[in-house]
């Protein structure tokens, strides 16, 4: 069996009956807190092409799409229970015409075959980083997909340094029981690769580093 396989068998027994309880969204509102404030960053143009990797149960896309009607999205996940949860939603939210989703390894993944799609205006990725192992491949890749112009939005756990060192020691060992590694170097690892393509980047550390917001923006 190859990572790939490895790493979609991990995230479905994760999330199986986490999806069928109702509990994954039910509880991560409480401390996956850079959510909300990538999406409201995100602002992409009228008629933008917006992809998230890593769309586990659709949240993010049904909320993007509220927020930015005129521009067309895309997901992808490894994780078939997750997929199966964002297509409810999607269809939920009667947003089928607006949001397309594909099963798809993000490390090695074809936008064109998948949706017709060659590069996007904005792409984002939330609390995702810190659970897949190639993730600096996974940031690589997204950055070269993006269009002149194009942004890549990141939000994912941060290094905690302006909390309690027994929180953060309590935090972190309670993410690596759930196989989640806050990335450390997220910060400079974006900032290298945006002037590998001259672009810019910026960091966004909120709630004293417990989250962090990682943007590349091309030129």
């Amino acid at each position: 069996m190859n990572a790939l396989s490895d790493h979609a068998l991990l995230m479905d027994r994760i999330y199986r009956w986490q999806r069928r309880f109702g509990i994954y969204n039910a509880t991560r509102k409480y401390y996956l807190l850079g959510r909300d404030p990538l999406l409201a960053g995100l602002r992409p143009v009228p008629g933008g092409a917006v992809l998230e990797i890593g769309c586990g149960t659709g949240r993010n896309l049904v909320k993007a799409a509220g927020l930015y009607p005129e521009a067309r999205f895309h997901g992808i996940d490894i994780s078939q229970e997750m997929l199966t949860a964002a297509e409810t939603a999607v269809a939920g939210a009667g947003l089928h015409d607006r949001i397309r989703l594909a099963r798809a390894d993000a490390a090695a993944f074809d936008p064109q075959l998948a949706f017709g799609q060659g590069s996007y205006d904005r792409i984002f990725i939330s609390y995702a980083v810190s659970m897949i192992p190639q993730w600096q491949k996974v940031v690589t890749e997204a950055t070269a997909r993006l269009a002149p112009g194009g942004e890549l939005h990141i939000a994912d756990f941060g290094d905690m340094q302006g909390l309690p060192g027994w929180f953060k020691r309590a935090v972190t060992a309670w993410l690596g029981w759930h196989h989640v590694t806050p990335r450390a170097d997220l910060f400079d690892f974006a900032a290298e690769l945006a002037d590998a393509h001259a672009g810019r980047s910026e960091a966004k550390r909120l709630h004293r580093g417990f989250s962090w917001i990682a943007i590349i923006r091309m030129p």
